[in-house]
Order: structure tokens, then C-alpha cells, then sequence
């Protein structure tokens, strides 16, 4: 069972994301937060296998939370679910510690496929996010900007 940390500002989006994510039988939601703060608490508290992370959040952002989450929890993985798509998010995102970006409006798609890939380690992004993840590379699980 993977379990799972859902973190978004917008409740609507949180809970849809939690609902898509426990159609999987083996996914399982631990704990949802509503900020960035929010979501290094229940980190902390839970020690998710996989947190999937929204980037602009009041309290803390995404990218801050994950940074955090990384150092303090380093089983935790996370995936980015953003509506932004430019580099330097992305950039900044796998900076931070991120495995992997999925825009919001293809997660429904790739949403599922995003968590199995992250927890076991291997970066996955949205077909509109793999070009800009391609000036990336990976070395022994962290990703540094290649361009």
C-alpha cells in the first residue's frame, strides 16, 4: 500500500485529487493539508511514501514545503500537480527535490501513473513538462539542472 499526503490550497482540488488517487486499491490518502506549513507537519507526523504537492499555497509555498520535507523526511518523495508550466517552476520544483511535475489539468490522465512511478523512484512529468525535465539529470536519486 502506498500511502499518500495531498497538499493544496483549493479544498475542491484537494479533494478530487484524494478521490482520483484512492480509485487505486493500493493507495491509500494519510493525510491531506491545505498549506505548505500544513504539509511539513503532516510529513513529519505521517512519513508518507508519496507527497503530491501543489506549488502556490498561502503559509509556505510547494516549492519551500518540499524542500523541507526532503531534508526532514528523505523516504518522502513528492509530486508536483501544478497549473504552472514554465521552466523556471520546474526548475525550481526539481531544485527543491521534486521527482516529478504533472500539470493540473492532465492529472486526471497521468495522475495515478505519476505516484507508482515516484515511489518507486523514477522521475515522471506531463507530456507538456518532459521537455523541460529532459535539461535535467538524474544522479543517485537527485536531479540538478543540466542546462
Amino acid at each position: 500500500m502506498i500511502s499518500v499526503l495531498v497538499v493544496d490550497d483549493h479544498i475542491t482540488v484537494r479533494e478530487a485529487l484524494g478521490s482520483l488517487l484512492e480509485a487505486a486499491d493500493d493507495i491509500q490518502i494519510v493525510a491531506m493539508a491545505s498549506n505548505g506549513q500544513e504539509a511539513v507537519e503532516q510529513a513529519v507526523l505521517r512519513c508518507p511514501d508519496v507527497t503530491v504537492m501543489d506549488i502556490s499555497m498561502p503559509v509556505m509555498d510547494g516549492i519551500e514545503a518540499t524542500k523541507q520535507i526532503c531534508a526532514d523526511c528523505p523516504k518522502t518523495r513528492v509530486l508536483m500537480v501544478s497549473m504552472h508550466h514554465t521552466p523556471n517552476y520546474v526548475q525550481r520544483c526539481l531544485q527543491a527535490g521534486a521527482l516529478g511535475y504533472v500539470l493540473k489539468d492532465m492529472a486526471g490522465d497521468d495522475l495515478i501513473t505519476a505516484v507508482y512511478s515516484v515511489h518507486e523512484g523514477i522521475g515522471y512529468f506531463s507530456k507538456d513538462i518532459a521537455g523541460i525535465a529532459e535539461q535535467y539529470k538524474y544522479q543517485e536519486g537527485k536531479t540538478t539542472w543540466a542546462g
